[in-house]
């Protein structure tokens, strides 16, 4: 999947207004899970937020992002992603390998889980 056609379907999964309901706020929220460290995500995280701008969502002005990054602890991304599933975020984001996505799919049924790499 290419970078564009992911930010696309992040876009539409945190607009989407049963996801907007569900949340009852005023702004979509992007559920981030990260296995990586913030060192190895920096530029990962750049990418996305600019991904997220070329489509029109600016972070803080019309979508929120929860991050949990795990950093490179893979035992610590089952509690994060069970806690951003409580959140109710529209979408999860899971980057740094397919481990966090894993714990992101084990996490909810109910939630949409895309991986940062393009991967899932």
């Amino acid at each position: 999947m290419k970078r564009r056609e992911f930010i696309t379907l992040i876009a539409a999964a945190a607009a989407s207004p049963r996801a907007v309901r569900a949340q009852q706020r005023t702004m979509p929220v992007i559920g981030y899970l990260s296995s990586a460290s913030p060192t190895q995500d920096a530029g990962r995280l750049r990418g996305f937020r600019q991904g997220l701008r070329e489509t029109g969502y600016i972070e803080g002005q019309n979508v929120a992002i929860e991050y949990r990054v795990a950093g490179d602890q893979d035992d610590r991304l089952a509690p994060m992603a069970a806690e951003l599933a409580r959140r109710p975020v529209a979408v999860i984001v899971a980057a740094g390998g397919n481990v966090a996505a894993v714990a992101a799919e084990a996490a909810t049924s109910t939630i949409p889980v895309q991986t940062a790499d393009g991967g899932r």
